[in-house]
């Protein structure tokens, strides 16, 4: 099974890119984030899926390992086959559908060709367990407070910050946005802040 290509990009396509590596042609199919980066005549290098069904090999390819990942977990869903997972991942890079995905915000996975408000509640409903405490628990506990200090542990009750978020957003901002600033303004102030010292941080937080 192939898991990576190294090699120097030969064309590019809407939806693919061929990658020649010593001389052998491979066609790889990718998301619109990757094949922005990738330039006829430049060497470069694709985490690889490689799907082998009914005698067809496609070889899918990423610019990093996350994007894999997520591929990967995408492709788990009901309903989201290959194709609709490489248009996801076309719009939203793996953090900002960590965050999408925390913050229960289908709107953002609309924006991709071919995700209805349908399949963007399956997607939300399947994985938040998967990642609703990545963004909330890990974040707000382990990057820097203000002023370079660390962030007491456990950072502020998750149901303090969905109160933040809901708060936010009855104001007018997007989920993920909310979500964001809430998930900022919880690693400076750290463990205890109320939800009104939340909303008040997070709206510098979105001034910015």
């Amino acid at each position: 099974m192939i898991a990576k290509l190294t090699g120097v990009v030969d064309s590019v396509g809407t939806d693919w890119v061929v990658v020649d590596v010593n001389g052998v042609g491979y066609q790889v199919a990718c998301s619109n984030r990757t094949l922005s980066r990738m330039a006829v005549g430049e060497r470069r290098a694709l985490v690889v899926e490689t799907f082998i069904r009914d005698d067809r090999i496609t070889l899918y390819g990423f610019v990093d390992s996350g994007e894999r990942d997520w591929f990967r977990l995408l492709t788990t869903i009901q309903g989201v086959g290959s194709r609709l997972a490489l248009s996801i991942l076309g719009v939203l890079d793996p953090d900002q559908l960590t965050r999408a995905i925390a913050a229960q915000d289908k709107t953002a996975l609309t924006r991709a060709d071919g995700v209805g408000p349908k399949v963007a509640a399956r997607i939300v409903n399947e994985l938040k367990d998967k990642v609703g405490n990545l963004t909330l628990g890990a974040s707000a506990s382990a990057a820097p407070a203000a002023g370079g200090k660390a962030a007491p542990a456990g950072g502020p009750d998750n149901m303090v910050m969905a109160d933040a978020v809901s708060a936010l957003v009855n104001l007018g901002y997007g989920r993920s946005e909310a979500f964001g600033a809430v998930v900022a303004a919880g690693r400076k102030l750290g463990d205890g802040a109320g939800v009104s010292e939340l909303i008040r941080h997070g709206l510098k937080e979105l001034s910015q």
